[in-house]
């Protein structure tokens, strides 16, 4: 199951930044390649990628989003869920075709998909950081 064509690849310094950190084991509180979390990961894409500044954990990051419907997603763009919590408890970043990538608790960074029972189970909102929403309209 190919999930991006390289054709569609548009965003070089995105995939670069995934395919280094693919498969770094999770570890909770973590920001390093030796382990990292979701809002570690999250933060150190969205540095290194996008040049935001964006810290904290998965719920402090939602709050620090605009709302963007699912439907609605573009690349680069936080998803945010509800995992057995009241609160956001897991991040990730949008890339293309339902795909995300995020460090998962049970195998670290990973590429998963919007519409795995799992992940449409827990799916709370998209995200899209204050900074970059107000500076694109």
């Amino acid at each position: 199951l190919v999930a991006v064509e390289e054709k569609d690849i548009t965003n070089l310094k995105l995939y670069r930044f995934v395919d280094d950190w693919y498969a770094t084991p999770y570890k909770y509180g973590g920001k390093t390649k030796t382990g990292v979390d979701c809002s570690g990961f999250t933060s150190s894409l969205l540095r290194d990628v996008y040049g935001i500044s964006l810290a904290g954990s998965a719920n402090s990051m939602y709050e620090a989003c605009e709302s963007v419907r699912e439907k609605n997603l573009q690349q680069g763009d936080l998803v945010f869920f509800k995992i057995n919590s009241d609160k956001v408890s897991h991040v990730g970043v949008y890339l293309q075709n339902r795909r995300f990538v995020h460090a998962s608790s049970s195998r670290g960074v990973v590429i998963s998909c919007l519409d795995e029972a799992y992940y449409t189970k827990y799916f709370f909102k998209g995200g899209r950081p204050k900074s970059v929403a107000s500076s694109s309209k």
